[in-house]
């Protein structure tokens, strides 16, 4: 693989974690506000419900483990790297429009089950392609867009769009 093309499988997978732990941050900060959004207002429904919704979401990412490392043993990291990020992206944009509980806890699993697959596809691919020497490199890149990831969900989570029918919550994930 060229150096051109191993810079760009690095780019993507670290994009890719960036939007990763954007949303898992993102899911903690803004859960207890979606839940309010979506008509639960009792404070104990709400710690119930939030909790309900990481167990869903931890659930996906287990299945999404085993799945996504099958996977991308049999197809190939390239594709499973790929797979992941389009079916959590969707995810993060249908949280936006949940309206009930049990939307929500299908969508969180969806988004855990994506989420799961995508680091390591990343992190594998780049041990793949780059030299003993410098493959530490390559995962460097990859966790520090990670960390950006987390601290770009705390400020975002906090947007309010003027004239957007949305709540921050939904604006969130939305972007």
């Amino acid at each position: 693989m060229s150096n051109q093309q191993t810079r760009l499988t690095i780019l993507v997978a670290a994009l890719g974690y960036f939007v990763d732990i954007y949303d898992l941050q993102l899911f903690n900060i803004v859960s207890k506000a979606s839940l309010a959004g979506i008509g639960i207002t009792d404070p104990i429904l709400i710690e119930k419900y939030d909790y309900v919704l990481f167990l869903w979401q931890m659930a996906g990412m287990l299945v999404g483990g085993i799945f996504w490392g099958w996977l991308g043993d049999t197809r190939g990291r390239m594709k499973i790297l790929f797979g992941s990020i389009v079916l959590y992206s969707v995810a993060n944009i249908a949280n936006a429009f949940v309206v009930d509980i049990t939307t929500y806890s299908m969508v969180r699993f969806i988004a855990g089950l994506g989420l799961a697959g995508e680091l390591g596809a990343a992190i594998t691919l780049v041990s793949e392609i780059m030299t003993k020497e410098k493959r530490g490199y390559g995962t460097m890149v990859i966790v520090t867009m990670g960390a950006l990831g987390a601290i770009a969900a705390v400020y975002l989570s906090k947007l309010s769009i003027p004239f957007s029918p949305f709540q921050s919550w939904q604006n969130a994930y939305l972007i």
